[in-house]
């Protein structure tokens, strides 16, 4: 049975979450410049939002039976077949190492652009599991 949803991955998620815990308990009772204790304190809230935000975006990438289901920290949106352009693998070289994107072309002009930490998988495998459901491909 092939995988029909993908998000970013629990544990990564929860490590930054508790980075951003720490980074906080840091900025409190370690960093005595008021400077730092102010840049340290601002990177802890992102960190902890980023986190918590990712974990209510899961999953990010679904396939149900009405149609693509994509998911964000705002708002669900729902990708019928005849909503998609084309689906396709970006490439590029980025400081010495190989990275993939998925794109997901709509025909109402919207682009979304999932990077490996956004599917929780090589996109090239998601690329592969939405071709056997009749998602991409020629």
């Amino acid at each position: 049975m092939q995988q029909t949803q993908w998000s970013p991955s629990s544990i990564g998620l929860a490590a930054c979450a508790i980075v951003g815990i720490l980074m906080a308990t840091g900025s409190v009772a370690a960093v005595t410049d008021h400077p730092g204790r102010l840049l340290l304190g601002v990177s802890a809230l992102g960190l902890i939002l980023f986190a918590s935000a990712s974990w209510r975006a899961r999953p990010k990438l679904a396939i149900t039976s009405d149609g693509l289901r994509v998911r964000g920290w705002w708002r669900t949106q729902l990708l019928r077949r005849a909503d998609i352009k084309i689906i396709r693998i970006t490439e590029f070289r980025r400081i010495g190492r190989k990275t993939r994107l998925l794109e997901i072309d709509a025909q109402d002009g919207r682009l979304l652009i999932f990077s490996r930490w956004d599917l929780g998988a090589d996109p090239l495998q998601v690329l592969d599991a939405l071709t056997a459901h009749g998602y991409a491909g020629p």
